[in-house]
């Protein structure tokens, strides 16, 4: 689903290799443009300020997901954990420049805020996503999936960042279906074949706006 975030990654690359090895604040934008080999308009032009460069490839990610999204799913709940696997992949591809960035952010306050603020769109997205797509989905489930996607995402990336070794894309999809299972949201398994009879187990976990939409496909 995502691709290379664009020719401005070399500038990003750029960028954070000065902010590593000479400090965030300490670094001007002449000097990453410089690095990265391009003007100073055009530093300006592909990005609104020094911040921004950190925050680049997020910038990519969350318009990626806004797209991916509404291209519809008969399965709302596996969009959004797919969306999260699809996040991960992204930075796992690069592993040491992810741990670069870390590194930055937790050194810098400001930064640190503008990744709270970052973390948030990508919970929000999700939140907005299954109240579009489960017409009559209670707030507090929505809110609550969109919240523990993210969270169990973040858990899983923070390994990859603290560490030296690879985690792989396996350990977050274990995670996500047990906050499915948790969830009382598991993909459906097909039926072997139609049926005039239908019965209907759910786990009482399972919210209701899920049992409608599930009933719904049944029966149609």
């Amino acid at each position: 689903m995502h691709e290379s975030a664009s020719p401005r990654s070399a500038v990003v690359a750029a960028a954070l290799e000065l902010f590593q090895s000479q400090g965030f604040d300490q670094t001007s934008v002449e000097q990453i443009a410089k690095a990265a080999g391009v003007s100073r308009s055009t530093f300006f032009r592909q990005f609104g300020g020094k911040e921004d460069v950190v925050f680049a490839d997020h910038e990519v990610l969350i318009a990626q997901l806004r797209e991916f999204l509404a291209e519809g799913h008969d399965d709302p709940w596996g969009a959004v954990c797919a969306a999260s696997e699809s996040v991960y992949s992204y930075f796992a591809h690069d592993p040491e420049l992810a741990r670069r960035r870390y590194q930055i952010v937790r050194q810098v306050p400001v930064l640190r805020e503008r990744e709270i603020i970052t973390v948030f769109r990508y919970e929000r997205l999700f939140d907005e996503y299954l109240r579009s797509s489960l017409p009559g989905i209670d707030p507090l489930d929505a809110v609550g999936f969109a919240a523990l996607v993210t969270a169990v995402h973040n858990h899983v990336l923070r390994q990859l960042l603290r560490g030296k070794k690879k985690i792989p894309l396996s350990t977050l999809q274990s995670a996500l279906t047990d906050v499915r299972r948790r969830y009382g949201v598991l993909a459906e398994t097909p039926a072997e074949a139609p049926d005039d009879l239908v019965v209907a187990v759910f786990p009482r976990s399972m919210p209701i706006a899920e049992i409608t939409r599930r009933l719904r496909t049944q029966l149609d």
